[in-house]
Protein backbone atom coordinates (compact mmCIF):
# COMPACT_ATOMS: atom_id res chain seq x y z
CA UNK A 1 0.00 0.00 0.00
CA UNK A 2 2.75 2.27 1.07
CA UNK A 3 4.25 1.74 -2.62
CA UNK A 4 0.83 2.72 -4.55
CA UNK A 5 0.54 5.73 -2.08
CA UNK A 6 4.44 7.38 -3.47
CA UNK A 7 3.42 6.45 -7.17
CA UNK A 8 0.62 8.78 -6.62
CA UNK A 9 2.04 12.01 -4.72
CA UNK A 10 5.06 13.88 -5.97
CA UNK A 11 7.88 13.67 -3.74
CA UNK A 12 7.18 16.46 -2.04
CA UNK A 13 3.53 16.56 -1.41
CA UNK A 14 2.42 15.16 1.33
CA UNK A 15 -0.85 13.46 2.18
CA UNK A 16 -3.57 15.78 3.59
CA UNK A 17 -5.44 14.61 6.55
CA UNK A 18 -8.36 13.39 4.57
CA UNK A 19 -5.81 11.45 2.36
CA UNK A 20 -3.81 10.04 5.21
CA UNK A 21 -7.23 8.80 7.15
CA UNK A 22 -8.59 7.56 3.62
CA UNK A 23 -5.04 5.66 3.45
CA UNK A 24 -5.08 4.19 7.03
CA UNK A 25 -9.02 2.83 7.12
CA UNK A 26 -8.23 1.35 3.67
CA UNK A 27 -4.98 -0.13 4.58
CA UNK A 28 -6.64 -1.66 7.57
CA UNK A 29 -9.29 -3.12 5.58
CA UNK A 30 -7.12 -4.27 2.95
CA UNK A 31 -5.11 -6.07 5.64
CA UNK A 32 -8.16 -7.12 7.33
CA UNK A 33 -9.37 -8.83 3.85
CA UNK A 34 -6.27 -10.20 2.92
CA UNK A 35 -6.16 -12.42 6.61
CA UNK A 36 -9.94 -13.44 5.29
CA UNK A 37 -8.60 -14.27 2.44
CA UNK A 38 -5.42 -16.44 3.43
CA UNK A 39 -7.65 -17.93 6.24
CA UNK A 40 -10.67 -19.04 3.69
CA UNK A 41 -7.88 -20.52 1.29
CA UNK A 42 -6.46 -22.30 4.39
CA UNK A 43 -9.72 -23.68 5.27
CA UNK A 44 -10.78 -24.64 1.32
CA UNK A 45 -7.05 -26.21 1.36
CA UNK A 46 -8.05 -28.79 4.29
CA UNK A 47 -11.87 -29.21 3.51
CA UNK A 48 -10.47 -30.24 -0.21
CA UNK A 49 -7.71 -32.63 1.22
CA UNK A 50 -10.43 -34.24 3.09
CA UNK A 51 -11.76 -36.00 -0.24
CA UNK A 52 -8.26 -35.56 -2.35
CA UNK A 53 -7.16 -39.46 -2.41
CA UNK A 54 -3.26 -39.50 -1.35
CA UNK A 55 -1.18 -42.27 0.23
CA UNK A 56 -2.61 -41.42 3.27
CA UNK A 57 -6.33 -40.62 2.08
CA UNK A 58 -8.84 -42.77 0.20
CA UNK A 59 -11.68 -41.94 -1.66
CA UNK A 60 -15.49 -42.01 -0.16
CA UNK A 61 -15.98 -44.75 -3.12
CA UNK A 62 -13.63 -45.79 -5.54
CA UNK A 63 -14.46 -48.65 -8.49
CA UNK A 64 -11.44 -50.90 -9.04
CA UNK A 65 -10.66 -53.40 -11.75
CA UNK A 66 -8.20 -56.44 -12.16
CA UNK A 67 -6.44 -57.26 -15.24
CA UNK A 68 -5.66 -61.25 -14.30
CA UNK A 69 -9.47 -61.59 -12.74
CA UNK A 70 -11.50 -58.64 -13.42
CA UNK A 71 -14.37 -57.81 -10.42
CA UNK A 72 -17.76 -57.39 -11.05
CA UNK A 73 -18.58 -53.38 -12.06
CA UNK A 74 -20.38 -52.73 -9.30
CA UNK A 75 -17.24 -54.23 -6.87
CA UNK A 76 -16.48 -51.07 -5.09
CA UNK A 77 -14.01 -50.21 -2.24
CA UNK A 78 -15.19 -49.45 1.38
CA UNK A 79 -12.87 -46.75 1.39
CA UNK A 80 -13.99 -44.16 3.78
CA UNK A 81 -11.67 -40.80 5.23
CA UNK A 82 -10.15 -40.02 8.14
CA UNK A 83 -7.71 -37.83 9.68
CA UNK A 84 -4.23 -38.70 9.10
CA UNK A 85 -3.46 -38.26 12.39
CA UNK A 86 -6.29 -41.36 13.41
CA UNK A 87 -4.42 -44.60 13.87
CA UNK A 88 -6.58 -47.75 12.79
CA UNK A 89 -8.01 -50.09 15.48
CA UNK A 90 -8.69 -53.89 15.35
CA UNK A 91 -10.83 -55.48 17.83
CA UNK A 92 -12.05 -58.76 16.87
CA UNK A 93 -14.31 -61.60 18.26
CA UNK A 94 -15.32 -64.94 17.14
CA UNK A 95 -18.59 -67.58 17.48
CA UNK A 96 -19.23 -70.51 15.96
CA UNK A 97 -20.16 -69.19 12.41
CA UNK A 98 -19.37 -65.28 13.28
CA UNK A 99 -16.49 -63.43 12.94
CA UNK A 100 -16.99 -59.86 14.56
CA UNK A 101 -14.53 -57.28 13.48
CA UNK A 102 -14.39 -53.03 15.21
CA UNK A 103 -12.36 -51.68 12.70
CA UNK A 104 -11.34 -47.87 12.26
CA UNK A 105 -12.03 -45.90 8.62
CA UNK A 106 -10.42 -46.20 6.13
CA UNK A 107 -11.20 -50.04 6.09
CA UNK A 108 -9.66 -50.67 2.98
CA UNK A 109 -12.39 -53.89 2.67
CA UNK A 110 -13.25 -54.34 -1.45
CA UNK A 111 -16.58 -55.32 -1.22
CA UNK A 112 -18.35 -57.46 -4.32
CA UNK A 113 -22.38 -58.72 -4.72
CA UNK A 114 -22.59 -62.12 -3.78
CA UNK A 115 -24.86 -62.33 -6.90
CA UNK A 116 -24.56 -59.30 -9.39
CA UNK A 117 -27.56 -57.43 -9.57
CA UNK A 118 -29.53 -59.10 -6.45
CA UNK A 119 -30.24 -58.28 -3.17
CA UNK A 120 -28.24 -61.47 -1.92
CA UNK A 121 -25.96 -59.39 0.56
CA UNK A 122 -21.66 -58.81 -0.34
CA UNK A 123 -18.88 -60.31 0.33
CA UNK A 124 -14.92 -59.45 0.79
CA UNK A 125 -13.06 -59.48 -2.70
CA UNK A 126 -10.05 -57.85 -1.68
CA UNK A 127 -7.98 -56.12 1.10
CA UNK A 128 -5.73 -52.63 0.43
CA UNK A 129 -3.07 -52.65 2.53
CA UNK A 130 -3.88 -48.94 3.20
CA UNK A 131 -7.00 -49.84 5.17
CA UNK A 132 -7.20 -50.90 8.88
CA UNK A 133 -9.05 -54.40 7.92
CA UNK A 134 -5.49 -55.49 6.38
CA UNK A 135 -3.10 -54.75 9.69
CA UNK A 136 -5.89 -56.79 11.72
CA UNK A 137 -4.86 -60.14 12.83
CA UNK A 138 -7.99 -61.53 11.16
CA UNK A 139 -6.68 -60.62 7.31
CA UNK A 140 -5.88 -63.99 6.16
CA UNK A 141 -9.21 -64.88 6.82
CA UNK A 142 -11.40 -61.96 5.61
CA UNK A 143 -11.13 -62.27 1.94
CA UNK A 144 -14.42 -64.63 0.64
CA UNK A 145 -16.63 -63.66 3.75
CA UNK A 146 -19.97 -62.33 3.31
CA UNK A 147 -21.36 -59.55 5.88
CA UNK A 148 -23.57 -60.09 7.97
CA UNK A 149 -24.28 -57.08 9.79
CA UNK A 150 -23.34 -53.63 10.13
CA UNK A 151 -23.19 -52.32 13.65
CA UNK A 152 -25.76 -54.76 14.42
CA UNK A 153 -27.88 -54.29 11.22
CA UNK A 154 -28.56 -57.66 9.17
CA UNK A 155 -27.30 -57.06 5.95
CA UNK A 156 -27.32 -60.28 4.80
CA UNK A 157 -30.35 -59.37 1.90
CA UNK A 158 -29.27 -55.84 1.15
CA UNK A 159 -28.43 -54.39 -1.94
CA UNK A 160 -24.59 -52.92 -2.75
CA UNK A 161 -26.21 -49.94 -2.73
CA UNK A 162 -27.58 -50.28 0.48
CA UNK A 163 -24.67 -51.71 2.32
CA UNK A 164 -22.24 -49.45 1.19
CA UNK A 165 -24.53 -46.69 2.41
CA UNK A 166 -24.66 -48.66 5.74
CA UNK A 167 -21.27 -48.33 6.01
CA UNK A 168 -20.75 -44.60 5.18
CA UNK A 169 -22.83 -43.77 7.49
CA UNK A 170 -21.37 -45.65 10.65
CA UNK A 171 -19.14 -44.08 13.18
CA UNK A 172 -15.63 -44.87 13.13
CA UNK A 173 -14.56 -47.38 14.52
CA UNK A 174 -17.15 -49.20 12.72
CA UNK A 175 -18.14 -52.84 13.80
CA UNK A 176 -18.66 -55.32 10.90
CA UNK A 177 -19.74 -59.10 11.12
CA UNK A 178 -18.80 -61.79 8.85
CA UNK A 179 -20.37 -65.14 7.94
CA UNK A 180 -17.66 -68.10 8.46
CA UNK A 181 -19.69 -70.59 7.22
CA UNK A 182 -18.22 -74.27 7.06
CA UNK A 183 -14.54 -74.63 7.28
CA UNK A 184 -12.93 -76.75 4.38
CA UNK A 185 -12.27 -80.43 4.86
CA UNK A 186 -8.48 -80.90 5.46
CA UNK A 187 -6.88 -83.23 3.04
CA UNK A 188 -6.54 -86.65 4.25
CA UNK A 189 -2.96 -87.78 2.55
CA UNK A 190 -0.44 -84.85 1.67
CA UNK A 191 0.51 -83.83 -1.32
CA UNK A 192 3.43 -85.66 -2.71
CA UNK A 193 2.35 -88.70 -0.45
CA UNK A 194 3.21 -91.94 -2.04
CA UNK A 195 -0.17 -93.78 -2.63
CA UNK A 196 -1.05 -97.12 -4.36
CA UNK A 197 -3.48 -97.02 -6.95
CA UNK A 198 -4.98 -100.45 -8.14
CA UNK A 199 -6.24 -101.10 -11.85
CA UNK A 200 -8.35 -103.40 -12.84
CA UNK A 201 -9.49 -103.97 -16.53
CA UNK A 202 -10.62 -106.44 -18.69
CA UNK A 203 -8.35 -109.29 -20.27
CA UNK A 204 -5.27 -107.60 -18.33
CA UNK A 205 -3.80 -108.86 -15.11
CA UNK A 206 -4.68 -106.33 -12.41
CA UNK A 207 -1.95 -103.77 -11.78
CA UNK A 208 -1.14 -101.37 -8.71
CA UNK A 209 0.54 -98.31 -9.57
CA UNK A 210 2.72 -96.10 -6.90
CA UNK A 211 1.76 -92.62 -7.38
CA UNK A 212 2.16 -88.92 -5.61
CA UNK A 213 -0.94 -86.92 -4.23
CA UNK A 214 -1.48 -84.34 -6.09
CA UNK A 215 -0.52 -85.87 -9.86
CA UNK A 216 -2.87 -85.68 -12.39
CA UNK A 217 -5.09 -89.26 -12.53
CA UNK A 218 -5.00 -89.33 -16.21
CA UNK A 219 -1.50 -88.38 -17.01
CA UNK A 220 0.06 -91.01 -14.21
CA UNK A 221 -2.02 -93.98 -15.53
CA UNK A 222 -0.18 -93.22 -19.05
CA UNK A 223 2.87 -92.64 -17.68
CA UNK A 224 2.90 -96.39 -16.08
CA UNK A 225 1.68 -97.54 -19.46
CA UNK A 226 -2.03 -98.12 -18.75
CA UNK A 227 -4.41 -97.90 -21.98
CA UNK A 228 -6.54 -95.62 -20.62
CA UNK A 229 -8.66 -95.42 -24.23
CA UNK A 230 -9.91 -98.68 -25.58
CA UNK A 231 -10.71 -99.06 -29.22
CA UNK A 232 -10.13 -97.01 -32.44
CA UNK A 233 -13.26 -94.53 -31.24
CA UNK A 234 -11.34 -93.48 -28.00
CA UNK A 235 -7.89 -93.57 -29.30
CA UNK A 236 -8.68 -91.41 -32.00
CA UNK A 237 -11.19 -88.99 -30.91
CA UNK A 238 -10.38 -88.42 -27.17
CA UNK A 239 -9.61 -84.46 -26.42
CA UNK A 240 -6.55 -85.05 -24.52
CA UNK A 241 -7.31 -84.32 -21.09
CA UNK A 242 -9.97 -80.77 -21.77
CA UNK A 243 -12.75 -82.73 -20.37
CA UNK A 244 -15.08 -82.65 -23.19
CA UNK A 245 -15.03 -86.34 -24.72
CA UNK A 246 -15.70 -88.60 -21.19
CA UNK A 247 -13.30 -91.01 -22.53
CA UNK A 248 -11.88 -91.05 -19.80
CA UNK A 249 -14.54 -91.94 -17.52
CA UNK A 250 -13.42 -95.12 -14.97
CA UNK A 251 -15.14 -96.89 -12.64
CA UNK A 252 -13.75 -96.54 -8.62
CA UNK A 253 -14.43 -99.35 -6.45
CA UNK A 254 -12.58 -98.20 -3.62
CA UNK A 255 -11.45 -95.15 -2.61
CA UNK A 256 -9.63 -93.62 0.40
CA UNK A 257 -9.03 -89.72 1.17
CA UNK A 258 -11.01 -88.41 -2.02
CA UNK A 259 -13.51 -85.95 -1.82
CA UNK A 260 -16.77 -85.66 -3.80
CA UNK A 261 -16.47 -85.73 -7.73
CA UNK A 262 -17.75 -82.38 -9.25
CA UNK A 263 -20.86 -80.89 -10.20
CA UNK A 264 -19.55 -80.97 -14.05
CA UNK A 265 -18.66 -84.66 -13.88
CA UNK A 266 -22.06 -85.16 -11.97
CA UNK A 267 -23.69 -83.18 -15.40
CA UNK A 268 -20.94 -85.47 -17.72
CA UNK A 269 -21.52 -88.66 -16.34
CA UNK A 270 -24.42 -88.63 -14.33
CA UNK A 271 -25.69 -91.96 -14.79
CA UNK A 272 -22.35 -93.45 -13.57
CA UNK A 273 -22.59 -92.77 -10.08
CA UNK A 274 -18.69 -94.00 -8.98
CA UNK A 275 -17.10 -93.01 -12.07
CA UNK A 276 -14.57 -89.96 -12.59
CA UNK A 277 -13.50 -88.29 -15.15
CA UNK A 278 -9.31 -89.06 -14.60
CA UNK A 279 -8.22 -86.34 -16.87
CA UNK A 280 -9.75 -83.60 -13.91
CA UNK A 281 -9.10 -85.74 -11.15
CA UNK A 282 -5.73 -84.96 -8.89
CA UNK A 283 -4.98 -88.05 -7.17
CA UNK A 284 -5.86 -87.91 -3.85
CA UNK A 285 -5.22 -91.00 -1.91
CA UNK A 286 -5.14 -94.46 -2.58
CA UNK A 287 -8.30 -96.22 -4.46
CA UNK A 288 -9.09 -99.25 -6.51
CA UNK A 289 -9.93 -98.53 -10.05
CA UNK A 290 -11.80 -100.25 -13.05
CA UNK A 291 -10.95 -99.08 -16.79
CA UNK A 292 -13.90 -100.45 -19.44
Amino acid sequence: PNQIVQLILSENQQPTPCFSNFYRDHTMNLTRSTTLLVSATIALISTTNAFVPTTTRNVAVAKTTSTAFPLPERTQAAFLPTSVLRTGMSLASTSTDILSLTLEKPLGIILEEVEEGMSNGVLVGELSDAGSAYASAERDRLVGLKLASVMGEDVTSMGFDDIMEKIIDAPSPVTIDFELGAEPPQPQYDVGTVVTIKVIQEGEPDKEISARVGDNLRKTLLDNKVEVYRGLKKKLGNCGGAGQCTYCAMDFLEQEGWEERSEYEDGRIGKWPTARLACLNSIQGPATIRIQ
